[in-house]
This record gives structure tokens, sequence and C-alpha cells, in this order.
């Protein structure tokens, strides 16, 4: 097994944790400019509460739409919108409430949950991936 020593006093197991936060930042930042050419006007990146993070907060048109970015190199392990779990759809529901309250949106504002799949080089937009739960 590799270790590898990383923060100074922190050890990481394998090689490959080091980069994922990393790897998982540059394909926000791809499916931000892929957003923004469709017209949605972004709002925030990475919201973090106790309960967990939303990827992206933004406006397509009226809607305020919560998106959770997913990639895979490949399909070896399964498509990217396959890696989205009814647990993680409760996680970002729960955060989604929590953005909301502190922002001062009502319930009756329309409001979407979608996923950004990327796929190696392909980026696909599910709208209304999940529904409030």
């Amino acid at each position: 097994m590799l270790w590898i020593r990383f923060a100074k006093r922190n050890w990481i197991r394998g090689g490959s944790n080091i980069n994922k936060r990393q790897t998982g930042t540059e394909y926000e930042t791809l499916a931000v400019a892929y957003l923004e050419k469709q017209d949605v006007r972004i709002v925030e990146r990475n919201f973090r509460n106790r309960f967990g993070e939303i990827d992206i907060i933004g406006y397509d048109e009226e809607y305020l739409v919560f998106f959770e970015v997913k990639y895979r190199r490949d399909e070896r392990k399964g498509s990217p919108i396959e890696a989205v779990s009814p647990k993680k759809c409760h996680t970002i529901c729960r955060v989604a409430d929590y953005y909301r309250m502190k922002n001062g949106i009502g319930d009756f504002s329309p409001m979407r949950f979608d996923v950004i799949a990327i796929c190696g080089d392909e980026i696909e937009w599910f709208r209304n991936a999940f529904a409030y739960c």
C-alpha cells in the first residue's frame, strides 16, 4: 500500500485520493462554463453546511436550480447519473432547504434539482433529475 504525506501531519492512503478534490473542482468549473453558455446565471458554487454540499446553484430562467456535478472517466463503473444515489438526493434537498431559508426564498418559488453528468469529454444536462425529497 502506498502512503503519501499530505499537509505536514496527515497521511493519506493511496495516491489517487489527493487529486480527487482538485479533479472535482476542475469538472465543476467546466460545468459552470457549460451552464453559462446555456444562459444559466450562477449565484453560488460549493455551498456547504453541516448537512452536506451543493456543487452549483443558479437560475435557469425563473427556476432556482441546484446542480450536482458527477464525472466519470468512462462508463466502466457506471454512468455519472447513476452515481447520484437516493441518499445524495436527500442530502442535496436538505442543503437546498437551508440555502432557501438563509436567503429568504419562499416555498412557492420555482426550483429544480439537476445533474450535470460528465463522461470523458461529453457533458449531459439532466433537468429535473430528481424530485424534492
